[in-house]
């Protein structure tokens, strides 16, 4: 994410995920054809997560097409293979979608989806 919007939404994801339990190892690693938001650890779990911080829910949905999908998976790979202590830890993809509220003063909506990249 380049834009300012982008970076409070990067840092409201991972507010949110450091008080889920989520340790943060890297952000905004552009690597190859991809760029990962946010690289985490969660127990024995390497997370990689993409954060959407669009005017609703639909559209951050919508954003995450087929090919931002292999971008992604290709930004991860080219990852690992530059830090090959996480080669044996299990991989998952997820994706946090941070909404801004409608009232004002109101916190974004934060909404968490593990797992949304099968391999």
């Amino acid at each position: 994410m380049s834009t300012i919007k982008g970076k409070k939404a990067e840092d409201v994801a991972c507010a949110y995920l450091e008080k889920q339990g989520y340790s943060i190892m890297a952000r905004n690693q552009r690597l190859g054809r991809g760029e990962l938001d946010i690289v985490a650890t969660h127990a024995d779990t390497l997370v990689f997560v993409e954060v959407k911080g669009h005017q609703s829910r639909e559209s951050s949905l919508d954003a995450m097409h087929t090919d931002k999908q292999r971008r992604m998976i290709s930004a991860a790979k080219t990852w690992l293979g530059q830090h090959a202590e996480f080669a044996r830890h299990q991989c998952r993809f997820d994706l946090v979608m941070v909404t801004p509220s409608t009232i004002p003063l109101m916190p974004a909506k934060v909404e968490h989806m593990m797992d949304i990249i099968r391999l």
